[in-house]
């Protein structure tokens, strides 16, 4: 999943297994940032613009992109909400 991020490409939705595949859980802490990116992409934003419109470095925003990087939930809500965007978690 990596690349999606390095390249900034959306992350496409899971698909239906078929019956020889296996589906996997994503924390939730990807999840939020798989959504991040999918809407910084369909939005076309800069991390730069993004930084900007949270009153954070791009650098701050960059560690927010980064999977490696351990992001509060809370900053990435930030980010989200700076895109005109709400997380909501749903317990299911």
């Amino acid at each position: 999943m990596d690349f999606y991020f390095e390249d900034r490409r959306l992350v496409p939705r899971p698909s239906v297994a078929l019956p020889s595949e296996r589906l996997i859980s994503l924390p939730a802490s990807i999840s939020a940032k798989v959504l991040l990116l999918n809407e910084v992409v369909a939005q076309a934003i800069r991390p730069a613009e993004l930084a900007r419109r949270m009153a954070v470095t791009p650098q701050e925003v960059t560690r927010l992109l980064d999977l490696t990087h351990i992001t509060r939930i809370d900053a990435i809500e930030a980010a989200l909400r700076a895109l005109g965007r709400e997380l909501q978690v749903v317990a299911a």
